[in-house]
């Protein structure tokens, strides 16, 4: 069913007066192309060549053979004409000599072959100018010596010694006559001669002709076998050329009829002529529908796709091909399907083609399980992540007593001294305002510590917001400052000065730096000999964003185990948990930074961590890979 669609404009394309005619001059440079035909064609025009020079040959041969017979004919004729002058000349002189009238019996016959003799050998030599006036010079010398004696015949009596001197006259006749035999003859071994190189000519001509013909016999001969040899491979071609299409045609049949994926062909306009029942089960349709027409791309697709389609569809008129998109199909019952699509056009010169359709229900459904995943594995990463922070403020809880009571102590000793300076006589009233704001102050410092706290062990959903970075180092150095000055740890920091804001959730950007100060006071606290010191420093990384540095001077990492440092449940400490680091790589990821471990010089461990800048800081600041200013390394120890 998905087939006479595509045939029906095959043949439409094949009928198409236009394109014979433009494959017109194509279909014959291709039978020139065929070298069979090419050979006969010069086979013909060597035979046609070959005949035009034999017929000129055979005529020149006539031609020549013609002019020996003619001067053959004009010898006999001068050989008879001397003959007969000959018998003239011994009939007169015989009867000069004896008067006896026997030598004259013939008289008359022999002057009337002279002059039939003359004439015809005029006759012969026609053509020839000089021959011509020669036979014609014989002639008239032959009547007049005729006729001369025939009147020294009359007075034969009285003359005979003139008569005959007149008959030796006949000397000059056969003197011309022989002159004319020897041009002639003369004439006659040319001739011969010209028709013999004709004759070599002619056989040398039949001899090419021959070995041509058979050369090029030969060569159609070979031409032919290699013609059939092609064709024979061309139509083993076509064979299987038609063998892989049908199997192609199987294959695409068996594809549209195994229902793996939607398939639908239409018009470029939006009507479906054919669907398979993958299709029909997407949309929701049946093939009643399908064969009523009353399924259209346009009623499928919601008003909101539909500027969408005719992108699709100016696209498919301009290459031909659509590219695969997403987008929804309204069902039967009204319903949505979100659909993957693509389709392609039949070919130039239709407006029919054929589409593909993937149902992406499970993919969508697969997607929002994912996100569901996701979401609760964020929860659960906050809620680890607040356990944490719990469980580190309890292993501070001696040093946080020990900061809250500091102020608390100073609060009851200067409201005692208050009291003693109010008690005086007179009150020592300058005294006791010194002394209230004494207690202001410090009741303000236990209140920020209460309030740094709170902030660390609140429980809230991640809020990022615009914070300095150097700010919240100093607020978690102040809160570990007790922890540091029982381990003797000396705290120093290396600030840099006109760091712009990060965008941050600042309780997980403090918990990350009070882990780290946590685990390099913990870590230092084993070492016996040497210093114990944690530099903090701050800074411009090569990609505009801020560095973290924490560098401390305990035992040292393993360079085996850097990078197992950061995964969950890998711990050193014989009471860990292995998630700390974890979770502070997490959320130095989660804010599109990234984290790392390595080792310090001359001993210790480095532990560095970069986090982008504000949007809107991004854009506005230059780039630099070096901070303009540092706050010069300060150490910060905490008091008893």
């Amino acid at each position: 069913m998905l087939w006479p669609w595509h045939q029906k404009t095959r043949r439409s394309r094949e009928h198409d007066p236009r394109q014979i005619s433009a494959s017109a001059p194509a279909l014959s440079l291709r039978w020139f192309a065929r070298p069979l035909i090419l050979a006969v064609a010069v086979l013909v025009t060597l035979f046609a060549a070959t005949g035009f020079l034999g017929l000129q040959y055979w005529q020149e041969r006539q031609a020549a053979h013609h002019f020996v017979e003619h001067s053959r004919q004009v010898l006999e004729t001068l050989d008879r004409l001397r003959a007969i002058v000959a018998e003239l000349e011994t009939e007169r002189r015989g009867y000069l000599m004896t008067l006896d009238p026997a030598y004259l019996k013939a008289y008359g016959v022999s002057d009337e072959s002279v002059r039939r003799e003359a004439q015809a050998l005029q006759t012969l030599v026609a053509d020839d100018p000089l021959q011509g006036l020669r036979a014609g010079h014989v002639a008239l010398t032959i009547a007049a010596t005729l006729r001369e004696i025939d009147e020294l015949l009359k007075t034969a009596g009285t003359s005979g010694l003139a008569a005959l001197a007149m008959i030796r006259s006949m000397d000059e006749i056969r003197s011309q006559i022989d002159q004319m035999v020897d041009h002639e003859r003369f004439r006659l071994a040319d001739r011969e001669s010209r028709a013999e190189a004709f004759e070599r000519r002619w056989t040398w001509l039949i001899a090419g002709a021959v070995v041509l013909v058979v050369a090029l016999a030969g060569a159609a001969l070979a031409l032919a076998r290699l013609e059939a040899k092609r064709r024979r491979k061309t139509t083993e071609e076509n064979i299987q050329l038609q063998s892989d299409l049908a199997a192609r045609d199987t294959k695409i049949r068996r594809l549209f009829d195994a229902n793996i994926i939607g398939i639908i062909i239409w018009e470029v306009e939006g009507r479906i002529f054919e669907a398979n029942d993958a299709f029909l089960r997407i949309v929701g349709y049946d093939r009643e529908d399908l064969v009523s027409g009353r399924l259209h791309r346009t009623d499928l697709t919601p008003p909101e796709w539909r500027g969408r389609d005719l992108e699709t569809v100016a696209e498919l008129k301009r290459v031909g091909t659509a590219q695969a998109f997403e987008k929804e199909y309204v069902r039967k019952d009204g319903s949505r399907v979100p659909v993957l699509i693509g389709g392609t056009m039949f070919g130039e010169g239709t407006d029919q083609g054929v589409g593909f359709v993937l149902d992406l229900t499970a993919l969508k459904r697969a997607e929002a399980e994912s996100r569901e995943h996701e979401r609760r594995y964020r929860e659960a990463l906050m809620e680890l992540a607040h356990a944490n922070r719990v469980t580190t403020m309890g292993q501070l809880t001696a040093s946080i007593a020990h900061e809250v009571n500091q102020p608390i102590a100073a609060i009851v000793a200067n409201a005692e001294a208050g009291l003693n300076w109010l008690g005086a006589q007179p009150p020592n009233l300058e005294r006791v305002r010194q002394t209230f704001d004494w207690i202001t102050g410090d009741g303000m410092r236990a209140g920020d510590v209460i309030g740094r706290i709170r902030a660390l062990i609140r429980k809230a959903p991640p809020q990022k917001e615009d914070m300095e970075i150097n700010q919240a180092v100093l607020d978690v150095i102040a809160l570990t400052r007790s922890e540091a000055f029982k381990n003797g740890v000396s705290v120093q920091t290396q600030l840099a000065e006109g760091l712009p804001p990060i965008q941050a959730d600042r309780v997980q950007i403090q918990q990350v730096l009070l882990n780290l100060i946590v685990n390099a006071v913990e870590a230092m606290a084993a070492v016996g000999e040497g210093g114990r010191e944690l530099l903090i420093s701050t800074g411009r990384d090569a990609s505009d964003g801020v560095l973290v540095t924490l560098r401390d001077s305990g035992p040292g990492l393993d360079p085996k185990n850097v990078e197992t440092l950061f995964e969950a449940f890998y711990t050193t400490k014989p009471t860990g948990m292995g998630m700390g680091l974890a979770i502070c790589r997490s959320i130095i990821e989660e804010h599109g930074g990234r984290m790392w471990a390595g080792a310090n010089e001359p001993r210790g461990a480095v532990f560095q961590f970069t986090l982008p800048l504000a949007s809107d800081e991004t854009a506005r600041l230059p780039k630099a890979s070096k901070p303009t200013g540092l706050r010069s390394a300060t150490p910060m120890t905490g008091s008893a």
